[in-house]
C-alpha cells in the first residue's frame, strides 16, 4: 500500500493558503444548527496532480484514527486492516496536536478534490462522507485537548446531526395519557415498571428465545439481502455494562454480539437485538460495508470505524430500523405471541394490552435524548436527569441510573438511535413508498454504500 507522506513544504504551503480563504459551509439536517467553520478547500491545490492520491490520503486516515484511538479507549469501534499499522500507532504513538494538524491536512485534501469537477456519484458520495468523517475526526481530537461544546454543537459536528427538542409540556401530555392507560397500584412509572415485568424473559429461558428470534431475523433479512460467504457472529451474555446489547465486528464477515444481562430483557428485546445487532443490523452493515467497499472498490478508510462519527448514525439508526424491515406491520408482534411467548413460559393472551401500552410511549421517544441534552449542557444536575429519566422513560431507579452512566460514557451518542431510525424511515418512505421489495433494495444501499446524515435530506 502507498504510504508516500506530503512533503513539509507542500503542507506549509498547504496552511498557509487554507488560512486565507473563508471557511465553508455545509448542509446538514434540517434540524442542525449553523454550519461547521472549518478549514475551507484551497482552490490553488484544485487539480489531481497536485494532490496526494485518494488511496494515500485513506491510508493516511486509518493511521490517524488509529492514532487517536491511542488517546481515548473505545473510540476505535472496529479494525480489520494491516495489522502493522495498529502495531505502529502504539509504537509510535502521535501526539494530540500532531493528530489535529494531520486531520485538518487531510480534510484539506479532500476539500480541494471535491472541487475538482469529477462527475462519477460514487466518488462524491465517497469523498462528501471522507470529509464528515474527517470533521467528526479533528472534533474528537479538539475534545479530547479539553475543548467543550454545547451538546447540539458537537452532535454536528460528531453526527452530522442535530436532534430536535422535547418540551416538558410535550412530555407531560403523552404522560398524562398514559395515567390513564395503565391500571396497577403507585404512581405511572412504578406501575409501569410492575407491568412490564410481567413480560420479562425467565433467565434460564434467555439462550433459546434469543437464539429462536435472531435465527428469524437472519432468515428474513436473507430473502432480501445476499449475505457475504462465510459470514457469522458469536454471542456472549455479559453484565456490568452501560449498554443493552454490543456488536464487535471481527472482520472478514464475523462479529462478536454481547448482550448485557444485567438489567431484565423484555420478551421484544429478543426480535430488537436481534435485527439490532445481527440481521439486518450492525452485523450486517459492516459485513457489506467490508465486501462492497473495501474488499470490492479497494476504499481502505472503511477498515477502520471510528465510534464517535458520522458512520455510527447511519449505523444506529439504520440498525434501530431493522425490525421494521424484518418485520413489516405487525410481524414482529405476530412472531413473538405465536413463538416466543410459549417459548419464554409467557402468556400470550395478554400479548395485545402489553403491546398497546408500548405504542402509547411513542410520544416519550425523545425523552432521554431532551434528558442528556439538558444534564450535558449544565441545565439539570444528574440526580434530576436520573429522575427525569424515571419520569419520562418510565423505567426504574437500576435502569435510570444505568442510561445516565451511558449518557456521561457516550454523551451525544444518544441521538443515533431515535433520529437514526427516524430519518431511516423517513428517507425510505420518500424514496421507496410502501413497496416492500424497494424499501429492501434502498435499504441495502444505505448499510452498503457511504451514506451521512445530511444525504438523507
Amino acid at each position: 500500500m502507498l504510504d508516500r507522506p506530503v512533503s513539509t513544504v507542500r503542507q506549509v504551503f498547504l496552511k498557509i493558503a487554507i488560512s486565507c480563504i473563508a471557511a465553508l459551509h455545509f448542509t446538514v439536517v434540517s434540524f442542525a444548527s449553523p454550519a461547521f467553520a472549518g478549514s475551507a478547500p484551497d482552490t490553488s491545490i484544485g487539480t489531481t496532480h497536485q494532490l496526494p492520491p485518494i488511496k494515500e490520503i485513506a491510508t493516511r486516515y486509518i493511521k490517524l484514527i488509529l492514532g487517536i484511538g491511542e488517546h481515548e479507549a473505545g473510540y476505535i469501534d472496529a479494525y480489520y486492516g494491516p495489522a502493522r499499522y495498529a502495531a505502529d500507532a502504539k509504537t509510535d504513538a502521535k501526539s494530540l496536536d500532531a493528530l489535529r494538524s494531520e486531520a485538518s491536512d487531510l480534510l484539506a485534501f479532500v476539500r480541494a478534490y471535491q472541487t475538482t469537477g469529477d462527475t462519477d456519484p460514487m466518488r462524491n458520495q465517497r469523498m462528501a462522507m471522507f470529509e464528515k468523517q474527517l470533521i467528526a475526526a479533528e472534533t474528537r481530537i479538539r475534545m479530547l485537548q479539553g475543548e467543550r461544546f454545547t451538546f447540539d454543537e458537537e452532535t454536528r459536528l460528531l453526527f452530522d446531526a442535530v436532534a430536535p427538542s422535547v418540551s416538558v409540556k410535550e412530555l407531560e401530555a403523552t404522560y398524562k395519557k398514559l395515567d390513564k392507560l395503565v391500571k396497577g397500584d403507585g404512581n405511572l412509572q412504578e406501575r409501569m415498571v410492575a407491568f412490564k415485568a410481567g413480560f420479562k424473559i425467565p433467565t434460564e429461558k434467555l439462550a433459546s428465545v434469543f437464539e429462536v428470534a435472531i435465527s428469524e431475523c437472519r432468515a428474513r433479512t436473507k430473502e432480501h439481502i445476499s449475505l457475504p460467504k462465510g459470514e457469522s457472529f458469536t454471542k456472549e451474555f455479559v453484565k456490568d455494562k452501560a449498554w443493552s446489547g454490543y456488536n464487535w465486528f471481527q472482520g472478514k464477515a464475523n462479529s462478536l454480539i454481547q448482550v448485557n444481562t444485567d438489567l431484565p430483557s423484555a420478551i421484544e428485546s429478543a426480535v430488537n437485538l436481534g435485527c439490532h445487532e445481527g440481521y439486518p443490523g450492525h452485523h450486517v452493515f459492516n459485513s457489506l460495508l467490508e465486501q462492497k467497499l473495501v474488499n470490492e472498490r479497494g476504499w481502505e478508510e472503511y477498515s477502520v470505524y471510528p465510534l464517535y462519527s458520522p458512520q455510527s448514525f447511519l449505523a444506529e439508526g439504520t440498525a434501530s430500523y431493522a425490525r421494521h424491515m424484518a418485520f413489516p406491520g405487525k410481524e414482529q408482534q405476530a412472531f413473538e405471541i405465536e413463538v416466543l411467548y410459549p417459548l419464554a413460559n409467557l402468556d400470550p393472551t395478554k400479548a395485545r394490552a402489553y403491546i398497546t401500552t408500548l405504542n402509547a410511549l411513542g410520544g416519550l421517544r425523545y425523552a432521554r435524548i431532551e434528558g442528556a441534552r439538558r444534564y450535558l449542557d449544565g441545565e439539570i444536575t444528574r440526580e434530576e436527569l436520573v429522575n427525569w429519566i424515571k419520569r419520562y422513560n418510565l423505567v426504574s431507579r437500576k435502569r435510570a441510573e444505568q442510561s445516565a452512566v451511558f449518557i456521561e460514557k457516550y454523551r451525544g451518542y444518544v441521538i443515533n438511535y431515535t433520529l437514526g431510525s427516524d430519518l431511516t424511515k423517513a428517507y425510505l418512505d420518500k424514496h421507496a413508498g410502501s413497496d416492500h421489495k424497494a424499501r429492501w433494495a434502498l435499504y441495502t444501499r444505505l448499510i452498503s454504500e457511504p451514506f451521512t446524515a445530511s444525504m438523507l435530506r
